[in-house]
């Protein structure tokens, strides 16, 4: 029978949408530096995480070119900054449920390791990187561009993420911060649909819809935020 970290790999590849030929580059994308089996230096994921930065920048850049053909290259920048950064590369890893599967040291992990911002980045670019190796640039592409374009429907107003308006929002108005509460998922797991609503104490609450949770939390915010008048959505002539 399989064992428990083959049912969890196995779970994530559904979700990943992607199966690896050569299993050892994934178990060395989920090992942290603190679990080194060894003192040689490349027994981590350290080196993948290098190599996947540079896949995920190519492959944002050419999703965001293609995805906004009249954008100008400072608005194309300004989203790429957005997409790359180690929050965005973190909420995916959190969508991919990365944390459980890392390996890592009992001393990290006891300390917060698997919920670590700077741990779950550096492991979704180390996947990445490690699945341009085991199949090529075009699979490693089609993941960013699967994964990270739910994130870039999220900035759609050209404006700062809408759950941090939300919030700036509520606070400037003295109610209390918005909660957001994941009403469903469905389809299967390698392409999900998430709906999630955004509650904030005494306004109406609002849902939103995304492939991911984070989609679908910037989704519902900003439905919130147009309803109450903070954003206008664009008008087209």
């Amino acid at each position: 029978m399989p064992d428990r970290r083959d049912t969890a790999l196995t779970q994530f590849f559904e979700r990943l949408g992607y199966v690896f030929t050569d299993r050892t580059l994934i178990e060395l994308a989920l090992t942290h530096a603190s679990a080194r089996p060894s003192l040689k230096p490349n027994d981590d994921n350290e080196r993948l995480e290098f190599l996947g930065d540079r896949v995920l920048g190519l492959a944002i850049a050419e999703l965001l070119t293609a995805s906004l053909p009249d954008a100008s290259e400072g608005e194309l920048a300004r989203r790429y900054n957005q997409l790359v950064r180690a929050e965005t590369c973190a909420e995916i890893a959190q969508d991919w449920e990365l944390g459980k599967l890392i390996l890592m040291s009992g001393g990290e992990a006891e300390s917060g390791g698997r919920g670590k911002k700077t741990i779950l980045a550096n492991a979704c670019e180390a996947v990445l990187g490690a699945i341009f190796i085991d199949g090529g640039y075009a699979a490693a592409r089609d993941i960013v561009h699967r994964f990270w374009a739910a994130e870039l429907s999220g900035y759609g107003l050209a404006t700062p993420d809408a759950k941090s308006v939300l919030q700036e929002w509520a606070q400037g108005r003295r109610l209390p911060l918005p909660r957001y509460i994941e009403i469903a998922r469905e389809g299967p797991d390698h392409a999900p649909r998430f709906t999630s609503e955004v509650q904030i104490d005494g306004v109406a609450p609002e849902r939103g819809h995304g492939a991911n949770k984070r989609a679908a939390e910037q989704a519902a915010a900003l439905a919130m935020l147009l309803r109450e008048g903070v954003w206008q959505a664009p008008t087209h002539d």
